[in-house]
């Protein structure tokens, strides 16, 4: 049978019909979701390819087929949250093992590195993995891989995936990127020479606020068994309807995406011009450190935006006054977000750190949907008036 994310070249085509394209055996444009725990072997020794579902399941195995050909990689597993994904990954390394990890990232992975695996004897370092120089100050005798992510969370640091990937080979080590924020339609690791990328599939792939999801790909076989390995050992697999959920969410990627990003071309310029917004980050500003790089590793820079305002009290109020655009966490579904990082996403993360890497109490990030742009504009004058 054809397998369509690998026929079709155009990645706007590859997104609408996945891996197969449709249900073999009944037709079906939209692949069932095969609701079912266990299957029935057709005799002792024999198999229909299917036996139990946390082993693997018809609907999260199209789901895992279709993410891998998103990334031109070879192997997709799909786990029960974003950070199931990266606790699978982390199982890859062992007691005195050294991690390099941007210092920019979502709070929830410095928790789960921290508070959790450090216990366990891993060693984790964080830098800005925006800057080669302190990349390669970082490195220590038993540095196993760099995590990072770009742009990075919520920030915007954009690190130069084949110059990391590069090192990484050179030393033996694992190079780990998160892509969850551009997705394979804007910027596949795998081919820039990264070993593993990550997705919350929560956000941009699933692009809908209703489900959440983690996505992993490889191409190493040896990666491959051994994330499968813990995959079906700790069984935090992705469910059959919620694989659904994501394979729908994928069909419109394209669309959204595009319509995302101009809408946040658009409000990033708005907001440089306003009087209470003191910086703006966003990729796909010429001014941004990143911008070269990013052009140069990526198709397009995505629909997060980070700024400052003014001063504390503004904060509270734009939360507060947002009509149109929801005050509440996450990012990449169709409705815009805003989020106040140091006491949500971020939270998990030191003051002190949190300051020093420009979380501060002044700071919002913004997840563009796919609104009318106008009104996302009227909402935010008169939040921000």
């Amino acid at each position: 049978m054809t397998n369509i994310g690998n026929e079709v070249k155009s990645m706007n085509t590859r997104v609408v019909h996945g891996c197969k394209g449709y249900d073999p055996q009944t037709g079906a444009i939209s692949i069932p979701i095969y609701q079912s725990a266990t299957f029935r072997h057709p005799g002792l020794y024999q198999s229909t390819g299917y036996d139990y579902s946390r082993l693997q399941n018809p609907t999260r195995e199209e789901l895992e087929n279709t993410i891998a050909a998103l990334e031109n990689g070879r192997y997709g597993l799909a786990f029960s949250t974003g950070m199931a994904a990266v606790s699978a990954v982390v199982h890859l390394f062992s007691p005195g093992d050294h991690i390099i990890v941007s210092d920019d990232l979502y709070g929830g992975t410095y928790r789960l590195f921290e508070e959790i695996y450090s216990k366990y004897g891993l060693e984790f370092s964080y830098v800005d993995t925006s800057n080669p120089d302190e990349i390669i100050k970082a490195l220590k005798v038993n540095s196993k891989a760099f995590f990072i992510e770009t742009p990075s969370n919520p920030m915007m640091k954009v690190a130069d995936i084949r110059a990391i990937s590069k090192l990484a080979k050179e030393r033996g080590m694992l190079h780990i990127v998160d892509n969850t924020f551009l997705t394979p339609y804007y910027q596949r690791p795998l081919e820039l020479g990264a070993d593993i990328v990550l997705h919350s599939g929560t956000k941009y792939l699933g692009g809908h606020n209703d489900t959440l999801a983690g996505l992993v790909v490889v191409n190493d076989d040896i990666l491959s068994e051994k994330l499968k390995f813990t995959q079906k050992s700790e069984g935090a697999v992705l469910a059959p309807f919620d694989s659904w959920l994501i394979l729908r969410g994928i069909k419109t990627l394209a669309v959204r995406m595009e319509r995302q990003q101009q809408n946040a071309i658009q409000i990033a310029n708005w907001l440089k011009t306003q009087k209470n917004v003191l910086k703006v980050f966003y990729v796909g500003l010429p001014e941004h450190e990143g911008y070269e790089i990013s052009k140069a590793q990526a198709s397009g820079f995505g629909a997060m935006i980070s700024f400052y305002v003014r001063d504390k009290t503004l904060v509270e109020q734009v939360l507060e006054r947002v009509k149109v655009i929801i005050f509440a966490e996450s990012l990449g579904g169709v409705e815009s977000l805003i989020t106040y990082p140091a006491v949500q996403t971020h939270a998990a993360i030191p003051e002190e750190i949190r300051n020093k890497l420009g979380v501060t109490d002044t700071l919002l990030r913004l997840s563009v949907g796919i609104e009318d742009v106008n009104d996302l504009l009227a909402d935010l004058e008169q939040s921000l008036a």
